[in-house]
């Protein structure tokens, strides 16, 4: 193939990645404006597109006020949170996977998940209200993967294993604690509050939870999407990119920090929530190819439009809403024994 065949070939790839993230985004417009009107009480386009420019320009109302409690209390927040942690759960799985050259690796491999299980199991215990329970969650979550990389640093041998086992053990630890917790909880209030927190939901999302979350949400996802090209230099190796002039080291440690950032940020508001940081990264990886450039947004906008699909369908499937952690898991663990059984056919 001649130089000018290739640089054909690499624009055209490059016009279709675009194409393919221009279609995940009006995917994503798509479901969150189908979020905002389904739901056991709905709510008409024009009555969601007036409340909405209701906020920044002079709209007369001609809408309940039980609709606007709906929209605004319920509704609005939980379709805002829905999207942000399916795209920070997403983003962070895709980075951790670069990151330790490891397609099975999810958010959850340093502990962040059990460390906030464990901190809001305990603030469920000490009678904590909802926002007590998220902040000791996120700090219990930030708390343990700082454990982690402490105990990395100081073991000896490849960096890479050692933080992962690192996680490992301080993740089981956590766990333990968490199964404690329940022992000692009282049976009729506090051990049904603790086991629906560790199923994962978004039902109890409110404004303040999005204004908590948000910022290290915001701040996490920036760090990730500013590097994501340099994660193409980590999935290369040590070697190569030290010859490359790539501090290796810190640039591992600040993806770390970050994707843990956004996933202590995640599990904090809305408990624990699996699949959505192993799966998606692969299926946008089938989808848009293996460069960070592009795999990285297209995590992000997958990972929103994945999530916000699920909670629609908690809340519409049966009458009690399913945990949206239940879902996630119905909907991963099937789809990632296909993407196994796929690569062992490939092989053949």
């Amino acid at each position: 193939m001649t130089t000018g065949q290739n640089t054909n070939s690499h624009a055209r790839r490059k016009r279709v990645a675009n194409l393919i993230l221009v279609g995940l985004a009006i995917v994503l417009v798509a479901l969150a404006v189908l979020s905002f009107l389904v739901g056991r009480y709905p709510i008409s386009p024009d009555k969601v597109v007036a409340m909405l420019a209701g906020q920044v320009f002079p709209v007369d109302p001609f809408w309940t006020d039980q609709e606007a409690t709906i929209f605004f209390n319920v509704r609005l927040p939980r379709v805002v949170m829905a999207a942000l942690v399916g795209c920070c759960l997403a983003s962070a799985g895709a980075a951790y996977q670069g990151t330790f050259q490891n397609p099975l690796v999810s958010p959850d491999i340093l502990g962040a998940s059990q460390g906030a299980a464990f901190g809001a199991a305990v603030a469920i215990l000490l009678g904590f209200a909802s926002f007590g329970v998220s902040a000791m969650a996120f700090v219990f979550a930030i708390v343990t993967v700082l454990i982690v990389i402490a105990v990395a640093q100081a073991a000896r041998g490849n960096q890479v294993l050692t933080v992962v086992l690192a996680g490992v053990m301080v993740s089981s630890l956590f766990s333990a604690g968490v199964s404690f917790t329940k022992l000692i909880a009282d049976p009729a209030d506090q051990l049904p509050a603790i086991t629906y927190w560790l199923m994962g939901s978004l039902t109890s999302a409110k404004p303040a939870d999005v204004t908590m979350a948000f910022p290290p949400m915001l701040a996490g996802l920036v760090v990730l999407f500013v590097l994501r090209w340099k994660i193409n230099i980590l999935t290369m190796g040590d070697d190569e990119a030290s010859t490359m002039g790539v501090n290796t080291k810190a640039l591992r440690v600040a993806i770390i920090l970050a994707a843990t950032l956004v996933t202590a940020a995640s599990v904090a508001v809305t408990g624990m929530i699996g699949w959505v940081g192993l799966v998606i990264p692969h299926l946008s990886r089938m989808l848009i190819g293996s460069d960070y450039r592009k795999l990285m947004p297209a995590s992000m906008l997958m990972g929103a439009a994945f999530l916000l699909l699920v909670d629609d369908v908690s809340r519409l499937a049966t009458t009690a809403e399913i945990p949206i952690g239940i879902l996630t898991a119905f909907i991963g663990a099937p789809f990632f024994l296909y993407l196994i059984t796929r690569e062992g056919r490939k092989r053949k």
